[in-house]
């Protein structure tokens, strides 16, 4: 990952992604999908914007902008828009 500041670690058995000491993106174990970080707003519009492969984490993580992407069902382009705007979040915050 190439994004400032960012560093890979790992929990609950599967890759993390942090700035800051704060995870912005995750990877499922098996790699088929990957989380972001987003607000609710960009949430909303990201989904609206790539309904397919896209859609928000259950429960109170899905309200707080924790968003899922199936790497199936979307494009290189979509996962990368989704990182750089959770890296966005947290990275420009760390100097």
């Amino acid at each position: 990952m190439s994004f400032e500041g960012a560093e890979e670690g790992s929990h609950m058995g599967h890759a993390d992604f942090r700035v800051g000491g704060k995870i912005f993106a995750s990877l499922a174990p098996d790699l088929t999908w990957g989380m972001a970080k987003l607000t609710p707003e960009q949430q909303a519009a990201f989904i609206a914007d790539h309904s397919a492969g896209v859609r928000p984490a259950s429960g109170k993580w899905g309200e707080g902008g924790v968003t899922m992407i199936v790497f199936e069902s979307s494009d290189e382009e979509t996962a990368g828009e989704a990182l750089t705007l959770a890296w966005q979040n947290f990275g420009t915050k760390v100097k």
